[in-house]
């Protein structure tokens, strides 16, 4: 076996890291584990201390209180996990651009703290997107490089490739030795390119393929609503409530037969690629409602459900792209689509802001729009 088929077999933590632990008893991550002074100074740490400073202080003007994390998550339109996470130093999560503008503006912080806190945000998705690309992943620690300007030759997390190489040697001649079929085992199996282009994105070194939506009795929440929204968005008349029954199978069944696709009524890897379509700023109707509708759902804030493709609409999507490996177009094409309908979370029931007219209560707009 050669150096190049064990290097083939899998990203950073993959088949060659199982080998090196097996033989030199060290850990192949090969990357800087930060001390406390090094993780303080990453942009995401400073922001969300930032954050938390401004919610701490926000009862501190005579006659002022502070409100709960509670009633702020409430304000705000995101849950109250999600916010402890911003305001968490010691286990951040990098709050979107619109979250910190709002809590700038409900915690009353000085006007002076936004800007700081603008570029802050902005450093910390531009960091995650850069380690998300390079499938590290954003808990790896090759952060404190480029972002606080620690990078370069001999940084402590740069990989330290001369004695990498003959180790990585050494173990794929003992692999061989012991009969340990490393492609076979570890290597991820052949696809087709026409499979790549319509079924999985790859985010941090993973695929995801379309999700698997059909006929049920249950309420089947944001994906369901964001199909029958797409269902209308190509001029069938359904209900976007989130049940898939009869009148969603039937839009389906058609709606395959009419695109040459497999009349089951099921809505999977070939059907969705047909349905979804590229949205971007400026554009309206129940295909941006779709869109909208997943957004919200992905847990990073509040996206506003109205139908219109707004500023805070395409702002909003970047940061989603960006957590996700994907470029930050603010543009929704088919990978983007596919990462919202997989990244969904669970439901505890019917979202406030769905009602019998449609999000937030507007009137929606007509069908096939």
């Amino acid at each position: 076996m050669r150096v190049a088929d064990l290097l083939l077999c899998g990203n950073a933590g993959g088949a060659d890291a199982r080998l090196f632990r097996m033989t030199t008893g060290r850990d192949t991550d090969m990357a800087h584990e930060p001390d406390g002074q090094e993780r303080e100074q990453w942009p995401t740490v400073r922001l969300s201390r930032l954050l938390r400073r401004w919610w701490e202080e926000a009862g501190s003007p005579p006659g002022g209180t502070r409100p709960t994390q509670q009633a702020l998550a409430s304000r705000l339109g995101i849950d109250q996990t999600t916010l402890s996470r911003y305001l968490n130093p010691k286990h951040a999560s990098t709050a979107p651009p619109r979250v910190v503008e709002a809590l700038h503006a409900q915690l009353r912080a000085p006007a002076a703290e936004l800007a700081r806190a603008r570029e802050l945000c902005r450093a910390a998705l531009e960091e995650n997107s850069r380690q998300v690309t390079a499938g590290n992943g954003p808990a790896l620690t090759g952060a404190t490089g480029a972002a606080n300007g620690t990078g370069g030759r001999g940084s402590p997390g740069r990989l330290r490739f001369r004695w990498a190489l003959p180790t990585l040697v050494a173990a794929v001649m003992l692999a061989f030795v012991a009969g340990v079929v490393v492609r076979g085992q570890y290597a991820s199996p052949p696809r087709a390119a026409a499979e790549d282009a319509a079924g999985a994105v790859p985010l941090s070194g993973a695929s995801i393929e379309w999700p698997l939506l059909m006929k049920r009795k249950e309420d089947q929440f944001t994906r369901a609503r964001a199909l029958q929204h797409l269902l209308m968005a190509h001029g069938y008349e359904v209900k976007a409530d989130g049940f898939f029954g009869d009148e969603t199978q039937d839009a389906v069944m058609d709606f395959q037969r009419r695109h040459t696709l497999p009349s089951d009524g099921k809505v999977g890897k070939d059907t969705w690629p047909a349905l979804v379509r590229t949205v971007g700023p400026g554009a309206d109707g129940h295909a941006v409602l779709a869109l909208q509708e997943l957004l919200h759902n992905t847990g990073l804030g509040g996206t506003e459900v109205s139908g219109e493709f707004t500023a805070a609409t395409a702002e909003d999507l970047r940061f989603f792209q960006s957590r996700h490996g994907l470029r930050p177009t603010g543009r929704a094409d088919v990978d983007t689509w596919l990462a919202l309908l997989v990244f969904q979370r669970p439901p505890a029931g019917t979202p406030a802001y769905q009602r019998s007219t449609g999000p937030h209560g507007v009137q929606l707009p007509p069908m096939g729009a």
